[in-house]
């Protein structure tokens, strides 16, 4: 059977764009009751909202519901207001792309072998986070000087590595440049001059009205997010906001009242062998073959998905507070949009098989490995689990909306797969 006769068959696909709005609700419905999605979803395209909708709970004690005005944590999507500030000191004159970390931290390790572009541009070669100093309570100083003690993972420069750390470092000179508090810097510059008034940045003292509680996952079932110190998880997370306020920044980002044209041409050229620009991702591996910048983000609870498909003028936004996979979800919602054929989530059944059957599946493929290892098939690597629902088709582990299906050619090798990410099908074939 040809693949292009196979991506037909399949069950539970949504075809065309008669009812893009309709879709994308029947979509997202699926989320809530297949994969107990809660938060807030908005699509935009072509300055019409085609979506814009709360599910789940903000509030699990109080069974409160989120509405669309229910402010997130956005984890890394608050990456790109912290590259903004950077660049508005930029084009004020306060400071240079080609500055040296030194000039503004000269107590940091190697700070005169980084630059604020390699910051921003995640090829610092500083570490990738500091997870258990943000959830200590340390007071800023002795988390700075902890933070001094984690060593670089490669030498400033020589390629890319995704850095909190640089993050965190670009909000200390933030302060530093511009005399004034972090949250206060962004407020004044980026949120108000946007109308972004539901957008802030997160203490550990000030009541937020209508912010969403958040819960991560465990095997035994949601629990309680553990203390975030926000005095210090600031700069690479930290800001909250809404569905409604990231559309206004979106927005934004077409015009020129907050950066100028210049600015913007830095922020989302692709940089080094990971396409990142500042703040942002320019089209990251998987993006229907559209221009995309975007970022996602998670972090205790806490999963957002950030999305600018700029040549289709569509805006993908998914905030969760109970970390469902809203880096998925937007991957579904916005190949609908597109007009894309997309599988609805539906609940996998494990099945028992011939495990000698995964020798014909292990190998390298286009993009992704297949292993076996002790009589279990793995995705990349061995966190990875894949679980059988047929003798061909798999789902991850990790992720139900992750699906492998293992398709044989006229001579019955499997020399091909259809892999599909939130509803979407791609047709990956072995290396040769």
């Amino acid at each position: 059977m040809k693949l292009t006769l196979l991506i037909l068959l399949f069950p539970f696909l949504i075809f065309g764009q008669k009812n893009v709005s309709a879709n994308l609700e029947k979509y997202m419905q699926a989320q809530v009751e297949v994969n107990n999605f809660s938060g807030t979803v908005l699509v935009k395209k072509d300055g019409h909202v085609l979506l814009k909708k709360a599910y789940g709970l903000a509030d699990y004690e109080w069974n409160i519901k989120n509405t669309v005005d229910t402010k997130f944590q956005l984890a890394s999507v608050t990456k790109q207001f912290t590259a903004t500030a950077i660049l508005l000191l930029v084009e004020k004159g306060k400071l240079s792309l080609d500055d040296k970390l030194s000039k503004f931290l000269p107590d940091y390790p190697k700070g005169d072998s980084v630059t604020i572009h390699m910051l921003l541009s995640h090829s610092s070669g500083l570490a990738m986070g500091f997870k258990e100093i943000a959830l200590s309570t340390k007071d800023q100083d002795s988390a700075y000087a902890e933070i001094k003690k984690i060593p670089y993972e490669f030498s400033p420069g020589i390629k890319s590595g995704y850095s909190n750390i640089g993050y965190y470092l670009l909000a200390k000179i933030i302060e530093k440049v511009s005399g004034e508090k972090y949250a206060v810097f962004l407020k004044k510059n980026i949120f108000e001059k946007a109308g972004m008034k539901n957008t802030g940045v997160s203490n550990n003292d000030s009541i937020v009205l209508k912010k969403a509680k958040a819960y991560y996952r465990t095997e035994s079932g949601l629990i309680h997010n553990p203390y975030i110190n926000w005095q210090i998880n600031v700069g690479h997370d930290g800001v909250y906001s809404t569905v409604e306020d990231l559309a206004l920044w979106d927005k934004a980002l077409y015009g020129t009242d907050i950066l100028s044209a210049q600015m913007k041409k830095l922020m989302f050229k692709p940089y080094g062998d990971e396409n990142w620009g500042y703040g942002f991702i320019i089209n990251p591996f998987y993006n229907h073959g559209h221009q995309l910048i975007a970022h996602d983000g998670g972090f205790f609870g806490t999963m957002t998905s950030f999305n600018r498909f700029t040549d289709d003028n569509l805006f993908v936004t998914v905030l969760s507070n109970n970390e469902s996979f809203s880096y998925i979800i937007s991957y579904g919602l916005s190949a609908i949009a597109l007009g894309k054929e997309v599988e609805l989530p539906y609940k996998h059944h494990r099945i028992e098989i011939d495990p000698n059957l995964y020798n014909q599946y292990a190998g390298k493929y286009d993009k992704i490995t297949v292993l076996k290892i002790d009589g279990k098939l793995y995705f990349n690597d061995v966190e990875m689990e894949l679980i059988p629902e047929s003798k061909t088709k798999f789902f991850r582990k990790d992720n139900n909306d992750r699906t492998v299906e293992f398709i044989p050619d006229s001579a019955g090798i499997y020399n091909a797969i259809i892999l599909t990410k939130g509803g979407v099908k791609e047709v990956i074939r072995r290396s040769k």
